[in-house]
């Protein structure tokens, strides 16, 4: 009796060292007691504000397990977006006070998230740019989810101000929304007018149902704890944590591996989410499409944490203009955050591109007013990139990975306008002057770019040369393009990966030199036969990413029928499912649980 009472203080009391995961025990007993009381509620048919009160208390318990006193910070932003919300409603639409209230809920949001998260980034970046030695006198801790719930305030604030819904008159039911504790500290992020009609329809679990969510959740934990940690642990952390060991192919093979370990990591968190909240009746918007099937890096941001770039293209891209036209706002921010990189690297040759890049874009600007729309949609392309990635953290490192995505963006965009002749001479013309560099150079970074463009000129002119009406040729075209971003993104990744888990005055110094140890090796000379004794060496690993991409590309229509076929099976045949799943999972496990990547998001 004392052991049990000694567990169940654990339980409800806060321990930053055991917050409540998704993959451990104690979240899986916490859910089971929530879930019985949920159902009293919903057999007894009480008001769906019953419902809707207790899950918003669940939540807060649930967020205080993992972020102990910062859950007065959720209940401020839940209050902030309540009272702006009722507000605005009261305010007639052409009434300057409506926009008012918008505009105070949007910069409180954004002053909360830009406190906690960016306040050292903010407060580094002024001492290296002016020379001073300011600090900041207390430690600032940065709350699990933050930029989770504050987009979503954000969201509705908007949202209700331009009237796409009404505001939620109850504080239950709003609090309920904001704080729901499935999604709440890693996504995906919900929308109002996704999620708030939710909130008034009663209870519904159907048979099948029942079972699309447990194949979710299970789905969720497989992804997390056999994928994405045993990757993480047995092979891409430790080529992370000191590339000069490793080979060339060696780095190669951990930026190939850590794509498949993120996105494990990330979407089995979103599958156990959706599961969880299904099995009380709600659901949550899809979060990924399969991103590595993916043939361009714009397809590749359609499919990839969807919630955000949607959220992204809604609340910035199209503000700014979108496909319109930039204003300058879209102007300045480019230009502040390229001064701001230029100071802070104190690089000659990069403040000289850089030059070279504005004087090119005032330029054309100036001169070409036909072409100026296309020119104002790619800036406002580049700030949505490069402000996303620094959402992603406080460290220059999420700036340079938004950055590199984005030039993918518009390289794609120029190269699908071009035809296959333009195609052939711009790769012939860039490997020609990469060749004529290597030697003067001596560049790993160099030598490395002149492999890849020529493997893309062989590529290219193989496939123009084959009959482009074939089935196979277009079969081929697809593999191509599918590999090609694959590879991208799985670069661009490098930077990404450095400086996760750091704090932001080590994170750039970290991701640079990691960074630039990989591309050392990765454009070293390979030694080919070493090839097989590390595949020999890493066999597992490597058989888990082979067994993980072949699942990941397999057509969604199948994926599907086996989703339903699952569901449809009887209740204990799921039971035995469930334990030899468990079962299997537990050989993976490591012995220090690794925590889902986006928890530092």
């Amino acid at each position: 009796m004392s052991d049990l009472l000694t567990y169940l203080r654990q339980l409800l009391s806060f321990d930053s060292s055991h917050p409540l995961l998704f993959t451990q025990i104690h979240f899986w007993v916490f859910f089971l007691l929530v879930y019985a009381g949920f159902t009293l509620i919903v057999t007894r048919r009480w008001r769906l504000t019953a419902r809707n009160a207790y899950l918003f208390l669940v939540s807060l318990f649930f967020y205080y397990k993992t972020s102990g006193p910062f859950v007065l910070l959720l209940v401020f932003s839940t209050l902030l977006g309540w009272l702006l919300g009722i507000g605005m409603d009261k305010q007639p639409a052409a009434n300057g006070r409506r926009k008012a209230l918008m505009t105070i809920g949007v910069t409180v949001n954004l002053l909360t998230l830009g406190f906690f998260k960016y306040a050292y980034f903010f407060t580094d970046l002024f001492n290296s740019t002016f020379g001073t030695e300011y600090s900041i006198g207390i430690k600032i801790l940065l709350p699990v989810g933050i930029s989770f719930f504050t987009f979503q305030n954000i969201s509705y604030i908007v949202d209700v101000y331009k009237r796409r819904i009404a505001h939620v008159a109850n504080i239950l039911d709003f609090g309920f929304y904001t704080a729901f504790f499935p999604q709440l500290v890693a996504g995906p992020i919900l929308r109002a007018d996704q999620f708030v009609p939710q909130l008034y329809r009663p209870f519904h679990l159907s048979r099948r149902q029942f079972g699309i969510a447990l194949f979710w959740i299970l789905n969720g934990l497989v992804k997390k704890l056999v994928l994405s940690d045993y990757l993480a642990v047995n092979f891409v952390d430790r080529v992370f944590d000191n590339p000069a060991l490793y080979t060339p192919f060696e780095n190669f093979s951990a930026l190939m591996l850590y794509s498949l370990q993120v996105y494990a990591d990330f979407s089995g968190y979103t599958d156990i989410a959706i599961g969880v909240a299904m099995l009380m009746g709600f659901y949550l918007p899809l979060n990924f499409n399969s991103p590595y099937k993916a043939k361009n890096p714009t397809d590749f941001w359609r499919r990839w944490h969807i919630s955000l770039s949607h959220w992204l293209r809604d609340y910035l891209y199209i503000p700014l203009g979108g496909n319109r036209r930039a204003g300058f706002l879209s102007y300045f921010l480019l230009a502040l955050m390229m001064a701001i990189a230029a100071f802070r690297l104190r690089s000659t040759l990069f403040t000289v591109a850089l030059l070279v890049v504005a004087a090119a874009i005032a330029l054309r600007w100036l001169l070409d007013r036909r072409h100026r729309h296309d020119l104002g949609t790619n800036v406002n392309n580049m700030d949505t990139m490069l402000l996303g990635g620094l959402w992603h953290g406080a460290s220059f490192n999420f700036i340079t990975w938004g950055g590199l995505n984005g030039l993918g963006i518009l390289v794609y965009k120029w190269w699908r306008r071009q035809g296959w002749i333009t195609h052939i001479l711009v790769l012939a013309l860039a490997t020609g002057l990469l060749a004529l560099l290597k030697p003067l150079l001596h560049s790993p970074l160099v030598n490395m770019l002149h492999f890849a463009v020529l493997v893309c000129l062989v590529g290219y002119t193989v496939l123009h040369l084959l009959p482009q009406t074939a089935r196979a040729t277009r079969g081929a075209w697809t593999v191509w393009c599918t590999g090609l971003t694959f590879v991208f993104i799985s670069f661009t990744r490098l930077f990404f990966r450095s400086g996760s888990n750091l704090d932001p005055a080590e994170a750039n110094e970290v991701a640079w030199r990691t960074a630039s140890q990989m591309v050392a090796q990765i454009g070293s000379h390979w030694n080919l036969a070493q090839v097989p004794e590390i595949i020999g060496h890493y066999w597992m690993p490597f058989l888990l990413f082979l067994i993980g991409m072949v699942i990941h590309w397999l057509p969604a229509r199948l994926k599907r029928r086996y989703r339903l076929a699952f569901a449809s099976q009887p209740l204990w045949l799921l039971a035995l499912v469930c334990v030899a799943t468990v079962f299997v999972v537990y050989q993976f496990i490591t012995a220090d649980l690794q925590p889902f990547i986006y928890f530092q998001f």
